[in-house]
């Protein structure tokens, strides 16, 4: 094990540094983690942090993202760029180029008839990196550059003729988004602005983001001052918990692990064994006739978040009284956990609410630390490996925090919450038993409140219907659904209608996200 921090380190970790202006993209993020996955180091901060601020950053790079608005909009974030490129080359994404152009003297048109929406086609006039002549990217604007700035050059247009990148001596902008993956070639050509233009170098690792986040926690956590960690089972709250107490030491990382009724088969038993074995100072509270006695009658699943989260909160508040020094909630929350419930720098679009996102209610009175809430899953993963923690756990795919509560469609009884155990066990062997499982980002068995009639030993049935549910991604904010082979979801239906009663109907969700979601609730 390599050491870690021990002191706050506030010079000589980071070589490189590139500032992301948030302007309320939903990918806004993205683009930090392709420039973490080029061992690029990057930040994100609102559109209009003060130009000191910015200054102080010592930026060697600043991206403008895109954004849902239209720079002729009241209201629109503006920002001057003049004084941005002074500091540093730029690169301009969507709302971006249309920023910098506006800014520069060009003209932008509004809302350009049909748009460009989803994959187009555009054609380069000069050769930039490995990426072909005509390729293919990821447009999502209304509005779009007219007349480009004075010492501006388009270098693309798209099919309709609609400049999609331009270039000056100081600046790129591209129209379309490189940062999601359906952009093919877009990681050559933020390596082409990186380390071309900007002669960046490339120094960002899992061990940097360790000394990065065991920086921010010496400098943020007193020495007097001790940690209750909040342990789910998953990977985030798991790396937390083991990042945490790397730090602070066992006697200051207070690990609780709760049973809520929500867990799928034997989780609690399992997961304590495996905190035991990682070191934790760990202790389990069984809650479930709390948490299932709150839920009683509730079907609408934005409330049902609510009141796991707000369960949690007092299993906390009560178990707090038992540690003294104890000052901070430590949470194992992700970027798309964020996203998807607030807009945490620029005016981005709220999606639904997660159980542990936002803040932390006064009567409960602790500071709330978030290690990881600025990384995707895969780099948690990484972090995982270079704390040592077995492989296992680290591909344990993603468990919502409200568990099977928003698997479960509908108001969550015990007898339900049996059977769906029951589907989802029979459902993740089989995934391990065919070599599937790591193949998939996410999967999970959905009970639904829907029965439908069957024909189970040779008598009618009017039973439960259960719907499988597996994704691959990335990164969580975009999913495709997996294509299992007949025969795999043949075998699994099989043994669900004939192993668990109530049970006579199994179903697979075909959905992509967009426009579902990887959770049904």
């Amino acid at each position: 094990m390599f050491p870690l921090q021990r002191k706050p380190r506030t010079t000589g970790w980071i070589t490189s540094v590139v500032t992301i202006l948030d302007f309320g993209s939903q990918y806004t993020q993205l683009i930090a983690r392709r420039l973490r996955e080029l061992k690029v180091y990057s930040e994100i901060v609102r559109f209009d942090i003060p130009l000191q601020k910015l200054v102080e950053m010592k930026p060697e790079a600043i991206i403008l993202s895109g954004g849902p608005n239209s720079v002729y909009e009241v209201g629109a974030p503006q920002r001057n760029i003049r004084e941005l490129s002074e500091l540093a080359p730029l690169l301009g994404l969507c709302y971006g180029m249309q920023l910098i152009s506006q800014s520069y003297g060009g003209t932008v048109k509004k809302k350009t008839e049909g748009g460009e929406y989803g994959l187009t086609q555009i054609i380069w006039d000069q050769a930039i990196s490995n990426v072909p002549f005509e390729q293919s990217v990821w447009m999502s604007h209304g509005d779009s550059v007219d007349e480009v700035p004075k010492n501006f050059r388009v270098v693309a247009r798209s099919q309709k003729g609609i400049p999609a990148a331009i270039q000056s001596d100081r600046i790129w902008a591209f129209q379309f988004h490189p940062e999601v993956t359906h952009t093919e070639h877009g990681e050559d050509l933020l390596r082409a602005f990186l380390f071309d233009f900007c002669k960046i170098k490339p120094t960002w690792d899992p061990r940097n983001i360790i000394d990065h986040i065991s920086t921010n926690i010496l400098t943020q956590i007193p020495d007097n001052e001790d940690v209750i960690c909040a342990l789910s089972g998953g990977v985030d709250s798991t790396v937390v918990g083991v990042l945490l107490t790397k730090i602070l030491g066992a006697k200051r990382v207070n690990c609780v692990f709760v049973d809520n009724g929500l867990l799928r088969k034997n989780e609690f038993e399992d997961v304590m064994s495996s905190y035991t074995t990682l070191g934790l100072n760990v202790v389990g509270l069984r809650e479930e006739k709390r948490f299932l006695n709150q839920l009683k009658g509730v079907s609408d699943p934005e409330q049902k978040r609510k009141i796991i989260g707000h369960a949690f909160i007092e299993v906390f508040d009560e178990h707090i009284h038992h540690l003294d020094h104890v000052k901070w909630l430590a949470q194992g929350t992700l970027y798309p956990d964020v996203i998807e419930s607030l807009s945490p720098r620029g005016p981005s679009v709220t999606i639904k609410t997660h159980h542990n996102v936002g803040g932390l209610p006064e009567k409960l009175k602790l500071k709330l630390v978030e290690p990881l809430r600025e990384l995707f899953k895969d780099e948690v993963r990484q972090i995982g490996k270079a704390l040592e923690i077995p492989v296992e756990m680290l591909m344990r795919h993603p468990f919502p925090g409200p568990g099977l509560g928003i698997r479960l469609v509908g108001e969550v009884t015990k007898q339900d919450l049996d059977i769906l155990r029951e589907a989802d066990a029979i459902y993740v062997e089989e995934l391990k038993a065919n070599g599937l499982y790591n193949q998939i980002w996410q999967a999970g068995a959905v009970l639904l409140p829907v029965r439908t009639v069957g024909v189970q030993g040779d008598s009618r049935s009017y039973e439960k219907t259960v719907a499988l549910r597996a994704v691959v991604s990335k990164d969580a904010m975009t999913a495709d659904w997996f294509p299992f082979r007949p025969e795999f979801l043949k075998k699994v239906s099989s043994r669900i209608t004939n192993e668990v009663r109530k049970i006579n109907r199994v179903v697979y969700d075909i959905t992509s996200k967009p426009p579902g979601t990887i959770e049904w609730e």
